[in-house]
């Protein structure tokens, strides 16, 4: 945390206590899940993408595709089952986020900053559970998520695959 506030000092800022600030903790936790999800997200698509065919492609500029319509016609429809894949598994990484917001307030316990601002279901959930010592409490959190999870989940992957690109 201090290398943030060195460069922030020299682009002119002042201290900044990200975890004091709804903004700002909404933003520390958002860049740190953007980090955690974008490398394997951008593996995933790389290796969808070099598993389209370049006959496909070649095909196309004979027929006088630009690559706009390469894209939109190959591409994406190429990239449906990933597409799919990768929106479902960051909808479950998505609503069980619970280790950034934890460090980034270590010291400030279970709650992520004195008005729980970035505190998340899991996050609820491990604090009355193993915080509070209400077991049964923090078992229908976990049942509550699970169902939530499953039904969000669900959602996504029928809205991604039902989704088809246009006829020319």
């Amino acid at each position: 945390m201090q290398q943030t506030h060195w460069v922030l000092g020299l682009l002119g800022f002042d201290h900044i206590d990200f975890t004091a600030s709804l903004w700002g903790s909404h933003l520390m936790i958002a860049t740190m899940i953007a980090w955690r999800w974008t490398g394997y997200n951008t593996l995933l698509y790389l290796a969808a993408l070099q598993a389209v065919p370049r006959e496909l492609y070649e095909a196309a500029a004979a027929d006088g595709a630009g690559g706009w319509k390469q894209f939109r016609h190959i591409s994406i429809p190429s990239l449906r089952p990933i597409i799919a894949f990768t929106v479902v598994t960051s909808t479950i990484g998505g609503l069980q986020v619970f280790t950034e917001p934890l460090l980034a307030n270590p010291v400030g316990g279970l709650t992520c900053g004195a008005a729980r601002q970035c505190q998340t279901v899991t996050l609820y959930l491990y604090e009355q559970s193993f915080g509070q010592f209400h077991f049964g409490y923090g078992a229908a959190v976990g049942v509550a998520l699970f169902v939530i999870v499953v039904a969000f989940s669900g959602l996504n992957y029928l809205l991604a695959t039902r989704i088809r690109s246009e006829r020319p």
